[in-house]
């Protein structure tokens, strides 16, 4: 399983050069993959398969796979069929097709994360798998992104079907944490399926992920929107495929939740829904292509409900009906893309005389048609008919409702029926009024669109005609290009001719319920009342074609539309968002920041209040120079309130971090301490720069006077946080993890300082996210600063037209800095101290492990120095003390911290796991090397890459400015 998998990731990475190499061609390379996992399906059908890697156990989040009898029925049609409409590919599409090579991979990768979807036994596996075909569809759907309507129906299929899945994450979280397991062969194996409300909850958030995926009402209307999608798109998603993914999750879980109460009013309710909504739509439209859509919708309906009644017969005849739902539609698909190729529309109003111009093409479409119809000898009638058996004995409904359902079942079959026939009149039939396709000078006609359009028009199927068929005639289609379609159609008179053996490879699944398997498939089972409900099935199929043209009212469609509940839906919450955001952000930043510093105080303290209070032991300090401190502290913040020459108000509230340092010191927290001295002195430095462009002191009319109401405020949230802070450390009864940290840093981190190994080891998946933080806020600022071009190198001292080479100075670009600012003490200093502060960058980082420093402290040290460089020799100085793109450091260090995380993987250890080397050199004596050395180099580049990027925006891209504007002002000034 886990081969196949890599398999198609490998083949949808390199689908683009096979493409760019091969043409269309390579589609049938690409064929191969998919059909040499179905040989190892075949090869292993009856089998039960595990394949467990263990990633991160704590979370339940490991690669555990499982193919089973399910499994191997749904996998042979994602990569049987995947393979066929592969090939079909290769004959639909042009060489010149735009982005042919990204579709051919987003079609490998989506085949890939089907077959995942379909094997996964862990539950958040599942999900993953669950939302990377909700991205990829999106993908396929928009393909031809010019079009509107394209990015309309990929828009709308993301949203419906990424909200289900969010709201199916909460469900299997609830569900995995009632049963204690994330898997789902655990799930299966329980005696009593698990109860309660909570589980309640988490089944109807499931369901209604199932239900969005496979596009049950009212969660509907993306399916038909999504025919935009090119026609081999709809062939496998949208009826071998994704949509299958939620009848998928329904027929797993049915074993164990079907007699749940929630259930079968929500999966059988909405079913029979489906069916006869979307049954009365394909009588309405006129586009060959949403026939079919609504047709899915329908069937996807009937389906939901086979899988979703919960007994062993009804299991049968659902996966029988799956199986031959995905035979009919594809090839069904298939054959309106081989219309559209050859005649340029899929107007049924526009077609006339196919019939006699390709009669293979439409003996194909027969066969399909009479599938999905459920007609002998075909498979569909062999499921259809072992349903109608299984609903009027399904045990497990009351009399009343299995009678409502078996109505509704059989009306929705009628349906079925009807718009069988009408998909094959529409297409094949002669019409009077409509021009016919001609073989004689026949060309090759392009695609028109791909894409589905409903007239609103006034006619009827049989009346007066609006369009006729353009004169380039019919262009007959290559054996190549009908050999799938072909292929799906004999299959499915194969699979209903040899309904015994079919019943052999299905029964396994029907197997698995506590129930006893009564019945099987067949195609005689005698003169039953499943056989009569077939013959009035068909006799009302054929009266309601009869009566299509009473049914149908493009003016006023009688099921409403859908597309404008959910055009109103999202004008709706555009206008509930307009609504709030200007409630709360009113452009005021006083007013937010008192909203959000209210909820502070009001929140956590009712809560606090209303539930369970502990004990608080309070110590005015330990030491009175504690006591010292934090009056100086409080001064300084007091300070900062009245000043006003900005300058100042920035270095009073520097004494206020410096003041937390030294307080981490005093209680034994050396790396915090020197951490917190290095990010306040750089926070320091960059307030200056910034505060460069300000006048020095505010401004007399912008001076806010004392507020009352603001210093109430203040005093509140500052009560409130050491209110929550001294019941929060009462509150604490285990034993303080911090307890067991020194131990667990040397033992598993290899370290004896426990802070840096909590950072690169034990919590490094925090790390890489606050890093990855640091990079956006990054390019952010030089966002801000640089409009026009994000990257690029510090100039250096030969960039600017001032520069002479035969000019000693301490400092490469120190005589460029005007004699006014230029300070020959700083110049003299910072050659000199500069070498020693970058030693002692390089003394933090490689310490950092065993002693107080780090990656973060070390860059944050090697920045300082850069900082100095700057304020000695100005922006050209920078260039000469780095001559690299900050990007390219930002990147590079981003890289080696991901890298780290990943890299363990192939190894065989847990992410971000670190290994230890020790050797001995000469010289050096005993060398101790631990792997996640790596990650705090990353670390340390990153910071590094991000003061020089704030360098370069706010102190060069400002003095830059300045110049420029001074110079400028000089200019005019002697002009005058």
């Amino acid at each position: 399983m886990l081969a196949i998998l890599l398999a198609l990731a490998a083949a949808a990475l390199v689908a683009p050069l096979w493409v760019r190499a091969l043409g269309r061609n390579a589609f049938y390379v690409l064929a191969l993959v998919p059909l040499g996992g179905l040989v190892w399906v075949a090869a292993n059908w009856g089998s039960t398969q595990r394949v467990r890697l263990t990633w991160a156990p704590s979370i339940e989040m490991n690669i555990d796979l499982r193919f089973d009898s399910l499994a191997a029925i749904m996998s042979t049609l994602v990569l049987g069929i995947g393979a066929l409409i592969l090939c079909y590919c290769a004959r639909y599409f042009e060489d010149d097709e735009p982005r042919l090579g990204v579709f051919a991979a987003e079609m490998v990768g989506f085949a890939g994360a089907m077959f995942g979807l379909v094997t996964s036994d862990n539950m958040l596996l599942l999900f993953v798998f669950w939302e990377v075909t909700t991205v990829l569809s999106f993908l396929l759907v928009g393909h031809n992104a010019e079009q509107a309507n394209s990015r309309r129906a990929a828009i709308q299929a993301l949203l419906v079907t990424a909200a289900g899945g969010l709201a199916m994450l909460v469900g299997l979280i609830i569900l995995g944490e009632t049963n204690h397991s994330y898997l789902l062969s655990d799930l299966l194996a329980r005696a009593q399926p698990p109860h309660g409300l909570a589980v309640n909850v988490a089944v109807v958030l499931i369901l209604i992920g199932a239900l969005s995926k496979s596009a049950v009402v009212p969660l509907h209307f993306w399916l038909p929107g999504a025919m935009a999608a090119p026609t081999p798109v709809s062939a496998y998603l949208h009826a071998a495929a994704m949509v299958k993914a939620g009848v998928y999750l329904v027929a797993r879980l049915a074993p164990v939740f079907a007699e749940n109460p929630v259930w079968h009013p929500l999966v059988l309710t909405l079913g029979v829904a489906s069916m006869l909504l979307a049954g009365l739509r394909s009588l309405e439209v006129v586009d060959l292509k949403l026939v079919l859509a609504f047709g899915t919708v329908s069937q996807l309906g009937f389906l939901i409900v086979l899988v979703g009644i919960g007994t062993p017969d009804a299991a049968l005849a659902g996966v029988a009906m799956i199986v031959a739902h995905a035979l009919f539609k594809a090839c069904l698909f298939m054959v309106v893309g081989i219309i559209d190729h050859g005649a340029g529309t899929r107007d049924l109003r526009r077609l006339s005389g196919l019939g006699r111009r390709a009669p293979v093409l439409c003996g194909i479409a027969i066969l399909a048609a009479l599938s999905m119809a459920g007609i002998p000898p075909l498979v569909g009638f062999v499921g259809k008919e072992s349903a109608l058996g299984a609903i009027l004995d399904a045990d497990t409904l009351a009399g009343p409702a299995r009678a409502a359902l078996a109505v509704g079942v059989v009306l929705g079959s009628m349906l079925t029926v009807g718009y069988s026939i009408r998909f094959v009149w529409g297409a094949f039939a002669d019409k009077n009024g409509v021009a016919r396709p001609t073989a004689h000078g026949a060309h090759r006609v392009r695609r028109v669109s791909d894409y589905a359009t409903e007239s609103t028009g006034s006619t009827t199927d049989s009346g007066d005609v609006l369009h006729s068929l353009d004169d380039g005639g019919w262009h007959p289609p290559s054996a190549l290009f009908l050999a799938a379609p072909a292929v799906l159609a004999v299959t499915g008179v194969a699979a209903g001719l040899a309904a015994p053996g079919t019943d052999r490879l299905l029964s396994p699944y029907a197997e698995t319920f506590s129930e006893d398997l009564l019945s099987s498939l067949s195609l005689w089972h005698g003169f039953t009342v499943p056989l009569a409900l077939t013959v009035a099935i068909i006799a009302g199929g054929v009266a309601l074609f009869q009566l299509r043209d009473r049914l149908r009212d493009p003016a006023r469609p009688r099921l409403g539309n859908a597309d404008r509940a959910y055009d109103a839906a999202l004008r709706g919450m555009d206008q509930l968002s307009l609504r709030m955001t200007g409630a709360v952000q009113r452009g005021s930043l006083p007013l937010s920041q008192a909203t959000i510093l209210g909820t502070l105080i009001i929140l956590p303290t009712v809560l606090l209040a209303i539930g369970t209070r502990t004990g608080v032991q309070l110590r005015l300090w330990d030491s009175p120079l504690q006591a010292v401190i934090g009056g100086i502290l409080i001064a300084m913040a007091l300070g900062a309130t009245v000043l006003r020459n900005r300058l100042a108000s920035v270095l009073v509230v520097g004494v206020t971090g410096y003041g937390c340092g030294v307080i981490f010191a005093l209680h034994g927290a050396p790396d915090l301490a020197l951490t917190q001295f290095l990010v306040e002195t750089l926070t320091l430095v960059i307030f200056v720069l910034v505060l460069r462009a300000f006048p020095a002191e505010i401004e007399a009319g912008r001076a806010t006077p004392f507020k009352a109401r603001r210093a109430v405020l203040a005093a509140l949230v500052g009560a409130a946080v050491t209110v929550l802070g001294a019941f929060a450390v009462a509150a604490r009864t285990a034993e303080p993890i911090w307890h067991r940290i020194p131990d667990a840093a040397y033992q598993f981190g290899g370290g004896k300082n426990a802070v840096n190994v909590l950072l690169v080891d034990v919590r490094a998946w925090d790390t890489l996210g606050e890093i990855s933080v640091l990079v956006v806020a990054a390019t952010g600022v030089a966002s801000l600063v640089f409009r026009h071009r994000r990257f690029g190198s510090a100039p250096r001292a030969a960039d600017s037209p001032n520069y002479d080479p035969d000019l000693v100075s301490w400092l490469p670009a120190g005589r460029l800095v005007d004699r006014a600012d230029r300070s020959m003490v700083m110049q003299i200093t910072t050659r000199l101290v500069f070498p020693t502060i970058m030693v002692l960058s390089v003394y933090f980082f490689f310490s950092g492990h065993n002693a107080p420093g780090g990656g973060f402290a070390g860059g944050l040290t090697a920045g300082l120095a850069l900082t100095l460089r700057y304020l000695a020799g100005g922006r050209y100085e920078l260039g000469e003390a780095l001559p690299v793109d900050a990007g390219h450091l930002l990147g590079a260090g981003l890289t080696l911290a991901a890298g780290t995380a990943v890299s363990s993987l192939f190894f065989g250890a847990p992410p971000l796991s670190s290994a230890i080397f020790e050797v001995t050199l000469p010289l050096l004596g005993h060398v101790k090397l631990v792997t996640a050395l790596i990650f705090d180099l990353g670390v340390y580049l990153i910071v590094v890459g991000l003061v020089l990027d704030v360098l370069r925006s706010l102190g060069a891209r400002l003095d830059s400015e300045l110049a420029a504007s001074e110079k400028t002002s000089a200019t005019v000034g002697s002009g005058k």
